[in-house]
């Protein structure tokens, strides 16, 4: 299940919280009950290895 990050517009309060895809997602801050926004997170997901565009790109020629 992924972690989703929120923010609350009234008193600025982070939180994360586990849900599923199919949850609807969460309305009001857990300390003052205010509205809150979900947070853009960085992904963990790396590629690591040959075959990626990182370690096996066309070098430029000199």
């Amino acid at each position: 299940m992924p972690i989703y990050e929120y923010q609350c517009e009234v008193c600025g309060h982070e939180f994360e919280v586990m849900q599923k895809f199919s949850d609807a997602p969460i309305q009001e801050c857990q300390r003052c009950h205010g509205e809150v926004r979900k947070l853009i997170s960085q992904s963990t997901f790396h590629l690591k290895g040959s075959g990626w565009y990182a370690t096996d790109y066309a070098k430029k020629s000199s």
